[in-house]
């Protein structure tokens, strides 16, 4: 009687659920899957084989065991595949849309970094620029030998002076 006690003095365990995780763009990126999928040779040819073997079938098949009969014009085949064209249009263009907003995205990105190289280009051109004027300014060596040159003439006409 005890043991029940204790069992009903804890929370009973909350069940755990698989959750997976929330995204708002789990939509998009179900279209961009299908409208690859769309795309490809192996959907394309997948497509072939259930059609052909659709009209095979209901064709060659006997009256009875046809399901969408040749002679009212395959009216399930049209309606199955409008009703995958009407699912498959909007679909691809949300891809599309999807598609065309990463590539402005891109765009913009890519305009900046440009502009940024730009300007450090403009920089280090300035830098350049002020070094070239600076290397102007220094003193080469025949200007400092020149200099020095001068200023021992100099010195040495002074000691001719106050030797005299």
């Amino acid at each position: 009687m005890a043991e029940r006690d204790d069992r009903f003095s804890q929370p009973k365990a909350a069940r755990r659920r698989i959750r997976l995780p929330e995204s708002k763009d789990r939509f998009g990126r179900f279209t961009e899957s299908f409208a690859r999928g769309m795309g490809t040779p192996a959907f394309l040819i997948g497509m072939t084989i259930f059609v052909t073997f659709w009209l095979g079938y209901n064709s060659i098949a006997p009256a009875e065991a046809q399901f969408d009969p040749q002679n009212q014009g395959f009216p399930l085949l049209t309606l199955v595949l409008s009703l995958q064209a009407s699912y498959a249009a909007p679909l691809l263009l949300l891809a599309q849309n999807r598609q065309d907003d990463r590539d402005r995205v891109q765009i913009e990105q890519d305009r900046l970094r440009a502009e940024r190289n730009l300007n450090d280009t403009e920089y280090l051109a300035r830098e350049v620029v002020a070094l070239r004027l600076a290397m102007r300014d220094m003193a080469s060596r025949e200007f400092i030998r020149a200099e020095l040159k001068s200023f021992v003439d100099d010195l040495d006409e002074r000691r001719e002076r106050d030797a005299k």
